[in-house]
């Protein structure tokens, strides 16, 4: 599928991306394909037929060509396939790019009447502007809707002389290290995917010999980053350990995104044109996508910045969609302040100074935020009696928040899990920070009170009956005292739990399991209130909306699922990420929802349209940790390469790499005035670092977001406040209460 953008046939920036190819190779709007050197793809006739039918198949593909004047590919092909000439009338015409993209697997060729009416197929109008993406390889978390293996891996039948691989990667390797600087670090992106591609093209063809060979040699050319995926790779030394190897489908469904500045893709475009390098263009046709920017190139800082991910960077049109980062304005509340401070003041026997009194909670909230969404862009739950009274008491909290910043760091109040055996995998704190619940690999959710109140289930309903519904203290009444305990255990998954989270209200937890199901449990009868089935595997993190009622999910199947508490299938699938989705959270205004993924990317989804509006790319590791700043403007993530980078949602770029972490980092968190963000790391630590600082200082344009030149200060000392080490407990989970007093959790690991 050629997906190189070209400068010479388009006149507009936006129309870079080339027409979609058909699963057989040949174009879909009938047209060469731009950008090509002169040489055409290799035929599947490549290599000389050794059938009768085979040659007659070709014989027919030569006479379509002479038909359509197409001289050049007539030559070229009947060089490669070792036909005889024919006395045919040949008239010089532009090359034409009909080569199949693996048209046959194992060498098979359909019949000649088949064949050419796949080449001349009807050119499709859509397909004449963009290129379609490949089909996500899980749609609905079906093993079923996986990329068959056969067809996935039949692209690799065609191949050259497998000993002239050696030759044209290094030539290529030759050229690129002789070419100046400032086009070396961009050109030097084709090696990772080229290298893969064309090993696995030596091991489909069974040259064992060959592929070992070739790997040996240029593996330990490629960045560090690949190392793992690299080591994958290695494993597969036969034809039989392809098929069924998610890692080689993850790679060979998807194209490889590369951004290169136009003078370096020219250099490497007149390059393979002098050459004739046909099977390195016929791969980067097929297998990569180059997204071409007009301006200067960029440095090797800034590309590696950016790489690192499963399938390259991202394309710039991914992430070219408005993004609504406000937040929405605060219902007014006609509640007023006064009472309960008066009863305090009772309470105490203390006069107070008499606060002026607040018509209502809505005053707080000013004029409508322009980068807000619409108030009712989506429905959100009518806020009940309850939560008005506790968006009342968090607004009073807030009045006697402490103010963090450089020289007003939190206390840190760290809550170990002793005894728990290495079997803690998940910890979640309320919004109000009076309960926490933990997720065991025994397959069990804990809850515990940090408060002197124990918890106590409801009565019975035979009890209920006996109660006064209209007393003053009926919601007392129903509880059950005789049930009263620090903790409750809940029973039902049937595999370990690897995420949970308690629902604004505090009325309900959430929690994910290996068996493929969230639980919604009850907080009044610590009873599971619904299985919510969908994932076909594990599903590793869930999480409810801030405005509670939706939550999301994902997991092993790649698909994360957005979920309404009332209804038993998901409203919303998100299709994209080409690895397990490990992490996922809500952006504050509840319209936009973040996955961090295996494929070491971050996705940014609509929950409206289901649309992904952002593809972040930059992490090294699969990604553990997601945290949004307390505007809604910016995002903080966090991997297991121990780094901590941060991203302006608005363009879509990141702002920040923050060093200090020794080991993978699980969980983020930023202040409730958003100065501080806290990490926490499987290094037994807990870092703060200065938020203000990193944001404030931001300078941000969309030319740099449009072609990727972002420079990163190096400022992780001077933004590292404080290192907060445990005695050997990995750090789980952090949570700020509402007055900024930060609380962490883990597991004891003597």
């Amino acid at each position: 599928m050629a997906a190189v953008q070209s400068g010479q046939s388009e006149t507009e920036e936006e129309k870079e991306i080339q027409p979609e190819t058909s699963n057989d190779g040949s174009r879909t709007d009938g047209r060469p394909p731009a950008g090509s050197p002169g040489v055409p793809a290799p035929s599947p006739g490549a290599v000389k037929p050794s059938a009768p039918g085979e040659e007659e198949t070709l014989r027919a593909v030569l006479r379509f060509l002479q038909k359509n004047n197409l001289s050049e590919s007539v030559e070229i092909l009947r060089r490669e396939a070792g036909l005889p000439d024919e006395p045919e009338d040949q008239t010089g015409s532009e090359s034409s790019g009909t080569g199949s993209g693996g048209q046959e697997a194992g060498g098979g060729v359909g019949d000649a009447g088949s064949l050419l009416s796949r080449v001349s197929a009807a050119p499709t109008p859509a397909a004449a502007t963009v290129a379609a993406p490949p089909p996500p390889p899980s749609k609905v978390g079906a093993g079923d809707d996986r990329p068959d293996v056969n067809v996935v891996l039949s692209a690799y039948s065609q191949q050259g002389d497998p000993v002239l691989y050696d030759v044209y990667y290094s030539g290529l390797k030759k050229f690129i290290e002789s070419v100046l600087d400032c086009h070396r670090a961009e050109l030097s992106q084709v090696f990772y995917p080229l290298f893969v591609h064309m090993y696995l093209e030596l091991v489909y063809n069974n040259h064992e010999a060959e592929s070992k060979a070739f790997f040996e040699k240029f593996s330990g050319d490629q960045e560090c980053y690949y190392a793992d995926d690299l080591r994958i790779l290695s494993s597969l030394s036969k034809k039989e350990h392809m098929r069924g190897n998610e890692t080689l489908l993850d790679f060979r469904t998807s194209k490889f995104v590369l951004r290169i500045s136009r003078d370096s893709y020219q250099l490497l475009k007149r390059h393979l044109q002098e050459r004739q390098n046909n099977q390195i263009w016929t791969i980067i046709q097929e297998h990569l996508y180059i997204d071409i920017f007009d301006g200067m190139p960029r440095s090797k800082s800034q590309i590696d910045a950016m790489s690192g991910s499963l399938a390259g960077e991202a394309k710039r049109d991914s992430n070219k969609a408005k993004v609504f980062y406000g937040l929405l304005k605060e219902p007014e509340i006609e509640v007023p302040l006064d009472d309960e401070d008066e009863e305090v003041e009772n309470e105490e026997g203390k006069p107070k100074k008499k606060k002026p009194k607040k018509d209502s909670l809505g005053n707080k909230s000013k004029k409508q935020d322009p980068n807000a969404p619409q108030q009712n862009r989506i429905p959100l739950p009518e806020l009940k009696d309850s939560d008005k009274l506790d968006k009342i008491m968090n607004l009073k909290e807030a009045t006697k928040r402490v103010r963090l910043g450089r020289d007003t760091l939190p206390s840190i109040c760290f809550y170990s899990f002793l005894n728990a055996y290495q079997g803690l995998t998940a910890v979640d704190f309320t919004d109000d920070s009076s309960l926490i619940a933990g997720g065991y690999a025994d397959s069990t959710v804990r809850v515990w009170s940090v408060t002197p109140k124990k918890l106590r289930r409801v009565k019975s309903a035979a009890d209920l009956s006996l109660i006064d519904k209209e007393s003053d203290d009926v919601l007392e009444r129903i509880m059950d005292e005789k049930t009263a305990s620090e903790s409750k255990i809940l029973h039902g998954h049937s595999g370990p739990v690897y995420g949970i989270s308690f629902s604004p209200d505090r009325n309900y937890l959430l929690s994910c399991s290996e068996d493929g199901t969230v639980r919604l449990w009850s907080l009044q009868t610590f009873t599971c209130l619904v299985g919510y089935k969908g994932h076909n595997y594990p599903v590793w993190d869930t999480q409810f909306s801030p405005y509670g009622y939706y939550f999301i999910s994902g997991g092993h199947d790649r698909v994360a699922r957005l979920w309404a508490t009332d209804h038993y299938q998901p409203l919303r699938m998100f299709a994209g990420h080409l690895a397990d989705i490990t992490c996922t959270r809500f952006h504050p205004n509840s319209n936009y929802v973040a996955t961090g993924s295996s494929d070491r990317t971050i996705r940014l989804w609509d929950v409206l349209t289901g649309n992904c509006v952002r593809i972040l790319t930059g992490h090294k590791g699969p990604i553990h940790a997601i945290a949004f700043s307390p505007n809604g403007k910016f995002m903080a993530s966090g991997a297991t390469d121990g780094r901590v980078l941060l991203w302006d949602i608005g363009h879509g770029i990141m702002i920040g790499d923050l060093k200090g972490h020794t080991d993978a980092i699980y969980t983020l968190k930023f202040s409730r005035d958003g100065e501080i963000l806290a990490s926490g790391s499987m290094d037994n630590t807990v870092r703060l670092w200065d938020a203000f600082k990193a944001f404030d200082e931001l300078e941000t344009d969309d030319f740099t977001a449009t072609t990727g030149h972002i420079h990163l200060p190096e400022n992780s000392q001077e933004l590292l406040l404080g290192t907060y080490l445990t005695k050997a407990t990995p750090v789980i989970h952090l949570h700020f209460t509402r007055r900024n007093l930060l609380l962490a959790a883990g597991a004891y690991n003597p």
